[in-house]
């Protein structure tokens, strides 16, 4: 068997438009994927952060380019489609890696209000559960 592409998706709020706010809540958010998927970044083929319109402060690539081993990860930044009445100040990744295993269960990290974009993902993955190796 050989390599197979995943993807990973999550997303999280801020509480404003700060340097401080988006750092806390990316670092947040990087922490949460990592403690449930054991993500190995030379494993990581591509990052791409977006953001709502309503964040401009810092770029989420270059708080996340601050972690250990994330510094040669390919990593960009969009601005998410606006769409009327959707979640303000959420910032949201999809993360494409590289695994050996195509069954691989993956936890797709949901936090703060971005919870209520995925339920059916939150509820999922209360239950415990074994860490995956991806």
């Amino acid at each position: 068997m050989g390599w197979k592409v995943r993807a990973i998706r999550g997303a999280t709020t801020v509480s404003e438009n700060s340097v401080e706010a988006i750092r806390e809540a990316v670092h947040e958010l990087l922490d949460e994927l990592e403690a449930h998927n054991f993500l190995d970044p030379d494993d990581i083929i591509s990052v791409t952060f977006s953001v709502t319109r309503d964040l401009d402060a810092v770029f989420p690539a270059a708080i996340a380019r601050e972690r250990a081993c994330w510094a040669n990860v390919p990593l960009f930044d969009v601005q998410q489609m606006h769409v009327e009445g959707s979640l303000p100040r959420c910032i949201r990744f999809l993360i494409h890696i590289n695994t050996l295993d195509p069954n691989l269960k993956i936890h797709h990290p949901y936090l703060r209000q971005a919870r209520g974009l995925r339920p059916d993902w939150v509820l999922a993955q209360t239950s415990p559960r074994s860490k995956s190796r991806l």
